[in-house]
């Protein structure tokens, strides 16, 4: 008599757990695409790719930097698709206002690192210290600091305020349970000289 195991279960990586759980609680769905990078389409869904992504990336870094777009896009902006974003022109004052805002939310939790954007943009998020100080006096980084300040009044409003620190203090209690096996790591791919980002400095 043949056996056919029953299947109760799925398995999840616990950080996409999280983060999943956390878009769920903002009102929004997240869905895998392979034919996008990242982008919603206006109606409540976040697209996230899962093909050609750095080995540093994932899931919930690309969902953490597409909520922080809502944040300094505007409440409504989730009814627009890609937030009101014309990829077609070059950046705006709303990309760097994004990716300082995602530096203060995760610094205090030990993950700015951990949640650092990927791509073009994550040249000035490296260039950038204390967020809420300017690079350099320009008209740009002014527009970009009252972005800023816009994004983190509504940050603090829900229902992003305790949505996303419960996520954050989530990601950084596995980052803490995970240190004690770092020196006995080894990883099973042939030749994998990169360090797992669970391990870095996140400081």
């Amino acid at each position: 008599m043949s056996y056919k195991r029953p299947i109760l279960a799925r398995y999840r990586d616990p950080l996409e757990l999280i983060w999943l759980a956390t878009a769920n609680r903002l009102g929004v769905q997240v869905r895998r695409d392979p034919g996008v990078f990242a982008n919603t389409d206006g109606e409540g869904v976040i697209l996230i790719g899962n093909d050609d992504l750095d080995p540093d990336d994932n899931m919930a870094k690309m969902l953490f930097h597409e909520v922080c777009h809502w944040i300094i896009n505007g409440r409504e902006s989730v009814r627009l698709r890609d937030w009101g974003f014309d990829y077609g022109d070059p950046p705006d004052t709303r990309e760097h206002a994004c990716i300082r805002l995602e530096a203060l939310l995760a610094q205090p939790h030990g993950l700015r690192l951990f949640f650092a954007p990927t791509g073009k943009f994550r040249e000035y998020y490296d260039r950038v210290g204390d967020p809420l100080q300017m690079l350099e006096e320009s008209d740009w980084e002014r527009e970009v600091q009252v972005l800023l300040q816009r994004g983190l009044a509504l940050a603090a409003e829900e229902p992003f305020g305790s949505s996303l620190q419960s996520a954050l203090a989530a990601t950084a209690e596995l980052q803490r349970a995970l240190l004690p096996f770092q020196d006995d790591y080894r990883s099973d791919l042939a030749g994998d000289v990169l360090q797992p980002l669970w391990f870095r400095d996140l400081v």
